[in-house]
């Protein structure tokens, strides 16, 4: 026997819906008040849960489709119905097809063992590269023993021009260490670029140089082949250089000399040339030891660098891209442009000083966390101020019934709700009646289940007047819209910290203070600038006071 779900009236003034999504598929068992689908309305998106439990049988209502309120959505039985073909099959008919599929694996895995024996020679050819690396790096170390005759000197600045090569790209990783999670080992490069088959060889090269060159001096009667005579005579002239260089120090003591460019390399990066040793002619500091010696100092200036460095943005990945709209957006767009057409909206800003709301709650904060649960932050105070005002000049919370003026005679506020799926406004009812601890509540609770889309269509429904909190993203004041049937909006802008000139009834002084944009929109049909202005001086004087002692309700 098979029973149909129906869509659900989802509020006073909602007559149909559109399917966004199917949370379950044919064939699938559901319980009572398990979700079925989800479906959106121009007030709110919502969760259909099940009625009744059981197997779907058949869905009626494709993703996309928009339907009436009654309309039947799914058949739902107990999975003997249409949706047959689609139920698992049973497990006297899975039995055989199971004992199947384990022979059919069995037959393949048998001959899996044959390949084992093939795999045995690589553990004896991983050997391989080590044994001949020693072949392959006797002509490196021979060859610098051929050149020796012809350059000594340059045999002992070798071994450092190379570790300072080494050096400098290693110095340049750290500033790469603060904005990448992988590193490579120095000694590796090498390894990481020729692959893990291909012996380092060029590794021992400056160490053989500095090492063999002075002390086996090529004999007479040595044959020279062809390509060791032309790198010698290319590598001939560099003595010149180095023996220019000792003529520089009128003593012959090359050490005692440091070039200009090197003593302002060590000033920069804070390194004490009498505390190094200097590894060019002679003993004299070259540029090479003052970058080695920074480089093992620890790294402060690095670590100080780093946070001047931007920081990555957040590439979005719908750059390029092209999506509809949900239907949540074109809903709010729609009564965007209809309350701008329908409408004459102006907005009028005022400046606040919050000081004593900023004293107060700061003294009470933890007391109001640990006896309410939620923290404390201006929004309740900016609501409270504002219902009040809302009783003194019900104007501002009046509505346009064709050629007449409503006053509701409670006050319904409308708390604007920041979501993934776009700007929601769930009413907080009878507002006035409430006090810090209970406005500070329902924010909390209102706002935590628009963000989960637990909320009740009603819930969406009945407001009168509206606060949106923008200093939530920093912003400093803007010009909220009015949204139709309300006549106004009161956007809050960020509370900053700055110097104001202030009165203590004798003279005037700077003083820093806690200083906050209130912006009203509102509809100028009904609510004219002088009615804006004498809302928003209320709510000015009311928070300059700070008197909120008696309205915690802690």
């Amino acid at each position: 026997m098979s029973e149909s779900v129906n869509l659900p009236a989802l509020g006073e003034s909602v007559t149909e819906g559109t399917v966004t999504r199917w949370l379950k598929s044919v064939g699938d068992r559901v319980e009572v008040d398990e979700p079925l689908l989800e479906v959106s309305t121009d007030k709110v998106d919502t969760e259909i849960p099940s009625p009744v439990a059981g197997v779907i049988e058949e869905i009626l209502v494709q993703e996309d489709e928009t339907v009436d309120v009654g309309t039947a959505l799914v058949r739902i039985g107990d999975g003997s119905g249409g949706g047959g073909d689609a139920t698992p099959p049973s497990s006297e008919e899975a039995q055989p097809a199971a004992q199947a599929n384990e022979t059919v694996a069995e037959e393949q895995a048998e001959p899996a063992p044959a390949p084992q024996p093939a795999s045995n020679p690589t553990p004896a050819a991983q050997p391989a590269p080590a044994q001949e690396a020693p072949a392959q790096q006797a002509p490196a170390q021979q060859a610098p023993a051929q050149e020796a005759p012809a350059q000594q000197a340059p045999a002992q600045e070798a071994p450092a021009q190379q570790d300072s090569a080494q050096q400098e790209p290693a110095q340049g990783s750290l500033a790469d260490d603060a904005t990448t999670s992988e590193e490579v080992e120095p000694g590796k490069e090498t390894q990481a670029a020729a692959g893990d088959d291909t012996p380092p060889t060029p590794a021992p090269v400056p160490g053989t140089d500095s090492q063999q060159a002075p002390a086996q001096p090529a004999p007479d009667h040595q044959v020279v082949d062809p390509a060791t005579t032309s790198s010698t005579a290319a590598a001939a002239p560099a003595p010149a250089p180095a023996a220019s260089q000792q003529e520089e120090s009128p003593s012959g003591d090359a050490s005692g000399y440091v070039t200009p460019i090197v003593r302002k390399l060590a000033h920069e990066r804070g390194v004490d040339l009498a505390s190094l040793t200097g590894t060019g002619v002679g003993g004299r500091i070259r540029k090479e030891d003052v970058l080695a010696a920074a480089e093992k100092a620890p790294a402060a200036a690095p670590a100080a660098a780093a946070p001047a460095a931007p920081k990555e943005l957040e590439v979005s990945p719908l750059r390029g891209t092209t999506v509809p709209m949900s239907r949540l957006r074109k809903v709010v767009a729609e009564r965007a442009v209809v309350s701008m057409q329908s409408t004459a909206q102006l907005t009028t800003v005022v400046e606040v000083d919050v000081t004593r709301v900023a004293q107060l709650r700061d003294k009470v904060k933890a007391k109001f966390l640990e006896q309410t649960g939620t923290k404390l932050s201006f929004l309740p105070f900016f609501a409270l101020a504002a219902a009040e005002a809302l009783k003194t000049y019900p104007i501002i919370n009046a509505t346009v019934d064709g050629d007449s003026i409503a006053y509701p005679e409670t006050e319904n506020i409308s708390i604007a709700v920041d979501t993934e799926r776009g700007l929601l406004t769930p009413v907080i009812r009878n507002a006035g009646a409430l006090d810090i601890a209970g406005l500070s509540d329902q924010i909390a609770d209102l706002a935590a289940r628009t963000r989960n889309n637990k909320l009740k269509p009603d819930e969406l429904a009945g407001g009168t007047f509206t606060v949106t909190n923008t200093g939530s993203r920093g912003a400093l004041f803007d010009t909220p819209l009015v949204f139709l049937p309300q006549v106004a909006i009161l956007g809050t802008g960020i509370v900053v910290k700055r110097p104001v000139v202030v009165n203590d009834g004798v003279s005037d002084s700077i003083a820093i203070r806690s200083m906050v944009y209130l912006a009203l929109s509102y509809d100028h049909r009904i609510v004219d600038g002088a009615d804006a202005a004498r809302f928003l001086v209320q709510v000015k004087n009311r928070l300059e006071e700070g008197a909120f002692e008696g309205n915690l309700g802690i």
